[in-house]
């Protein structure tokens, strides 16, 4: 309801800070990128004519 919204609930947690939503962003974006950096280093490795290592 409309008047809940901005009263504390029991047994929910905290909403987080923004320091801390920026930091769990960041950490995410950057294990995005550490992946895509190896699948794009294993790319290159494979074989050229569509043979793939499985």
């Amino acid at each position: 309801m409309a008047s809940d919204q901005g009263k504390k609930q029991p047994g929910k947690p905290a909403p987080k800070t923004r320091e801390d939503r920026l930091k769990a962003a960041l950490k995410a974006n950057m294990a995005r990128r550490k992946a895509q950096t190896k699948a794009r280093a294993r790319a290159q490795t494979q074989p050229e004519d569509g043979q793939s290592n499985e």
